[in-house]
């Protein structure tokens, strides 16, 4: 193609379709990426990598992986490793040794290549990767153990695989003194990657506290001066910028009164972008004719990779950390290669072969065949293994509801009383012990706290339910919530505020998250009624009682509050949303009990009236 816009956007559109469609089939986008990469590439030429940017193609690779990894960094807090912190160090050191020093024989021999060649493709092979994890671990819902430790290493190790890398590659290219030469090397890229990550960390840090940096361009500053960092990190020892922006992004996610959560969220986005491309791009340099030539021998590298070096890894990795067999069955199966691999063995295989290096060619087709095994294979099983060890949590359909009044005790009863996950959230104390004293679960404390993060375990609930009268915090906490778990997350009570002056309403984004049960339906007024008597009640439907003829007979006495389908799924009643029960469903409603005095003078007040009307009749 001449016009090299044509292509780039191809690139873009082919990314963002690849990613939904993994979204809808519940798998890592790396699989249909690399498969569409591969069509477009050697299968039918549409995407020439090479061609399209020339010489910039692998300083953009570089820096996309330096965003990607800075991103991955954003998010390791030091309090989420809560007790196994020892295990991810381990998995990170050990289990990274293992891995490599298993790989390198098996490669050699099995595939005939240099031992040079080996131990470079079995230093590139240890990494794992973010950009495989999160995704798989959101399919599987592991315990949330597991996941910190599987998510920790992913990050962690990537610079550590890349470090190994770039010190083989510093082994094979020296002439002379090789080992000597190695160990500066790795002294000094660690040193100037530990240095100047820390530094850099620290004055961002600064900066964001002390609002140095006006808001608008906070996100723009963080991004371009870590990949300062990270260039000049190289200048100074090769390869040493993946461990610099590591530092960097660990440094600011545990700095102290640092905000990071808006460059956390922009940086999201900037990587799925980054990701998607990367991987059509590398995946379209492949080579068929060379991924054919690697022969059957990778069979017996694959094996060696994933039922060999990985459960030898974390079994070694896991002494005296107190994790049990099946945890450690599981992480001995989900270690599926990212981007940083494929990056980093395209890179170094270009250097190779602009030295003539011998089998060089090799190098990228054996990292992409273990990268599209372990993803289809580990995405493919991880669900049924978490199973079959009992590793795998239910399905997200409980319910946090915060504010502990009486309608909110009651109605988790009622839940509970249908075998679904509910906790109660409170930071009135006597609200929390009259819960607990009704064997309901709760958490005493803000939810939106640092304690609350560490220790509020939200992988059961589905929804958010804000139900409590403290009119400043219930929108806090439905902003905090729906950021956590997604939007159309939290649903909150009405509070009529939009009927006051317009000065003192709150904003519409806000109001369009509220609505729960019904528009009437305020803590005010649900308050009110269970004092008075109301009851909370579950009918059930069928072909006989139809949801018509409930509607009929409760007509104004019950508020609904959600419908419980045939699998037990909870479907609340909202002013948005149009809920139509089934026969066999469940409707649990706040009903208003009719007394027998109050339904008798209702009745002769109807009489009364219906005489004097007769009485005005003419004639």
């Amino acid at each position: 193609m001449s016009d090299p816009i044509i292509p780039l956007v191809a690139v873009g559109l082919i990314s963002i379709a690849c990613q939904y469609f993994a979204y809808r089939i519940k798998l890592p986008a790396i699989l249909p990426l690399l498969v569409v990469g591969i069509l477009v590439g050697p299968v039918y030429g549409v995407i020439n990598a090479d061609a399209l940017f020339g010489d910039l193609l692998f300083p953009i690779v570089s820096l996309s992986v330096a965003i990607i990894l800075f991103e991955g960094s954003l998010t390791l807090r030091f309090g989420d490793l809560a007790g196994h912190g020892s295990m991810v160090r381990n998995l990170c050191t050990v289990g990274t040794l293992v891995t490599w020093l298993v790989t390198a024989p098996v490669a050699h021999y099995a595939l005939g290549v240099s031992w040079q060649l080996a131990f470079l493709f079995g230093a590139i092979v240890t990494v794992t990767g973010p950009t495989v994890i999160v995704p798989m671990l959101r399919t599987v819902r592991p315990s949330s153990k597991v996941a910190n430790i599987l998510r920790w290493e992913g990050i962690v190790i990537d610079p550590i695989g890349a470090l190994l890398a770039v010190l083989v590659f510093e082994y094979i290219i020296s002439t002379q003194d090789a080992l000597s030469h190695t160990l500066y090397a790795f002294g000094l890229t660690l040193g100037v990657g530990l240095g100047i990550g820390a530094a850099t960390g620290y004055l961002l840090g600064l900066a964001l506290r002390n609002s140095w940096i006006p808001h608008y361009l906070q996100n723009t500053a963080v991004l371009t001066l870590m990949l300062g960092a990270f260039a000049g990190s190289n200048v100074i020892a090769h390869e040493s910028g993946l461990l610099t922006v590591t530092i960097i992004g660990m440094w600011l996610a545990n700095m102290k009164n640092v905000d990071v959560e808006d460059i956390l969220e922009f940086k999201e986005t900037l990587s799925v972008l980054l990701i998607s491309g990367l991987f059509i791009l590398l995946a379209s340099r492949i080579d068929l004719h060379s991924v054919l030539s690697v022969g059957w021998g990778s069979i017996l590298v694959l094996v060696a990779i994933m039922f060999v070096a990985r459960p030898v890894g974390v079994i070694l990795s896991s002494l005296g950390t107190g994790l049990n067999w099946r945890e450690i069955a599981l992480l001995s199966w989900i270690a599926p290669r990212g981007i940083v691999a494929a990056a980093v063995s395209a890179l170094f295989s270009l250097k190779l072969e602009v030295l003539e290096y011998e089998q060089a060619e090799l190098l990228v087709p054996m990292v992409f065949l273990v990268i599209i095994t372990t993803v289809v294979l580990q995405s493919l099983t991880s669900v049924s293994v978490a199973k079959k060890l009992n590793m795998r949590a239910p399905a997200p359909h409980g319910f946090l509801i915060f504010g502990g009044g009486l309608f909110s005790r009651l109605f988790a009863k009622e839940l509970m009383s249908h075998d679904v996950q509910v906790r109660i959230t409170d930071t009135n104390w006597n609200n929390m012990r009259l819960a607990r004293m009704e064997n309901i679960p709760t958490y005493f404390g803000n939810p939106m706290s640092e304690h609350a993060a560490r220790t509020l375990d939200l992988s059961m609930f589905g929804k958010v339910l804000v139900m409590s009268p403290y009119r400043q915090l219930n929108p806090m906490v439905t902003y905090h919530f729906e950021h956590e778990m997604g939007k159309g997350t939290v649903l909150g009570l009405n509070n009529n505020e939009q009927q006051q002056r317009p000065s003192h309403q709150v904003s519409e984004s806000y109001v369009k998250k509220l609505g729960l049960f019904s528009d009437d339906a305020t803590y005010g007024k649900l308050a009110g009624l269970v004092a008075k008597g109301s009851l909370i009640k579950t009918t059930r439907l069928s072909d006989s009682f139809t949801y018509e003829d409930y509607k009929e007979q409760y007509n104004e006495r019950a508020i609904k509050l959600c419908a419980l389908d045939t699998h037990n799924h909870v479907h609340m009643f909202t002013t948005s949303n149009n809920v139509k029960p089934k026969s066999d469903w469940k409707i649990v409603s706040l009903v208003n009990p009719e007394k027998p005095m109050e339904k008798a003078i209702a009745k002769a007040e109807i009489t009364a009236e219906n005489s004097i009307e007769e009485s005005k009749l003419p004639g």
